[in-house]
């Protein structure tokens, strides 16, 4: 199936990748420790603060389910939303399906297939277009993406590091380490992970969330970048902007992308 190689040997496929001469993919992707833990805000909130820096960073989601372009509540819309980036939503997510399905069933029901080849034939204009892409996953790392990779196997592919997001309340470290995981083994490396309120009433009320972090730190060996806020009304882009300002520390991001721009 195309190019794909899924295989616990991912880290020396990463680094063989300059050797053998194929693609160098710029940025890092955003995965999630499960579905609805708001990969999306956390995508357009960073992206929009780097480009209030002067990068030229753009934003990719590969595949979304769910619901069709065009009522404004997709995830791509959503990203160009919060980044003001003038694109179209199907340059963003060029493979969209209405089914609220993993993206390989979405895909059979709508009668396609998602191959990995394809969808990195699709995101090759955007990354031309940008210095580097933050990509938004679908679902968690282990979502079935095609009908034999998972959206890890996708991440490994690109050769990017990762970015996970996560809940704050209960459950979320297991979640979290378990994610953390599924990316080392394929040898991606995790630049951080960061909370968020995605629901502020189980967030603000939940006792385990004060230490969670910590924990997460301690037992995964992984850095929380910090704590997004929940944001209710219109979520503009500024307010987007001021929240990383204020309460997520994007300097392993900054270093990632600067990383990958002098190789």
């Amino acid at each position: 199936m195309g190019t794909h190689t899924s295989s616990a040997h991912g880290g020396e496929e990463l680094r063989d990748r300059k050797a053998s001469g194929r693609k160098r993919w710029r940025g890092a992707f955003v995965t999630g420790t499960d579905t609805g833990v708001g990969k999306t805000v956390i995508t357009a909130a960073i992206a929009a603060a780097l480009r209030g820096e002067g990068r030229n960073v753009g934003v990719w989601k590969p595949v979304q389910s769910g619901a069709l372009l065009g009522r404004g509540i997709t995830d791509a819309e959503r990203l160009l939303r919060g980044t003001g980036l003038a694109e179209r939503p199907e340059q963003i997510a060029p493979f969209t399906f209405a089914a609220p399905l993993a993206p390989a069933l979405a895909a059979e029901q709508a009668g396609a297939a998602l191959t990995m080849a394809g969808l990195l034939a699709a995101g090759e204009p955007l990354s031309e277009r940008y210095d580097a892409l933050l990509i938004e996953g679908a679902g968690g790392a282990a979502v079935p993406l095609t009908s034999d990779a998972l959206v890890a196997d996708l991440i490994a592919e690109l050769g990017v590091p990762a970015l996970i997001v996560a809940r704050c309340g209960l459950g979320t470290i297991n979640h979290t380490l378990l994610t953390a995981a599924l990316l080392r083994q394929r040898g991606i490396p995790v630049a951080g992970v960061v909370m968020n309120e995605a629901d502020p009433a189980t967030s603000r009320n939940d006792p385990s969330t004060a230490a969670n972090a910590e924990l997460i730190e301690r037992y995964g060996g992984l850095r929380v970048l910090g704590r997004f806020p929940w944001l209710s009304g219109e979520v503009t882009r500024e307010r987007l902007v001021r929240a990383v300002e204020q309460h997520i520390d994007i300097s392993p991001v900054r270093q990632m992308l600067d990383n990958a721009r002098s190789q």
